[in-house]
């Protein structure tokens, strides 16, 4: 399953859908090839919406990675928002969750974009800690 990206903007923020599987190949590609086209533009802050998306592969970390920081040189960022389990896990295990803004809710990553407004970050080890308690 190819990746689809579905592009809108929420108070003046690229926000893109995902949908499908972000792998090595298409998905990577496909991610790459639009957060460059946004940059290239004068987009600078980029939320990205995972509620779709089943399978993050290392290529796939890594696109998101370069993507972060072609942004943040341009003084920019990538938020992400709507993780699943598996793919909070992903960052965990990878310690990339120190790499990337996570938000549970979409308004809260577009907030985090705007200096003065107050925000509400994805609390990681809290996540941990329940999923920790919840096997016990």
């Amino acid at each position: 399953m190819s990746l689809e990206i579905e592009q809108r903007e929420n108070e003046g923020i690229a926000v893109l859908d995902l949908k499908g599987r972000i792998t090595v190949g298409p998905g990577a590609g496909a991610i790459r090839e639009k957060v460059t086209e946004l940059n290239a533009a004068g987009v600078r802050n980029i939320v990205l919406d995972l509620k779709g998306v089943d399978y993050i592969d290392s290529t796939g970390l890594g696109a998101m990675v370069m993507c972060a920081t072609t942004l943040r040189r341009n003084g920019g960022n990538i938020k992400l928002v709507n993780l699943n389990r598996r793919n909070i896990e992903l960052l965990v295990m990878t310690k990339l969750e120190t790499v990337f803004e996570v938000f549970a809710d979409e308004q809260d990553a577009v907030n985090s974009c705007y200096p003065d407004r107050k925000l509400k970050t994805f609390d990681i080890l809290d996540f941990v800690k329940n999923l920790k308690s919840s096997e016990e």
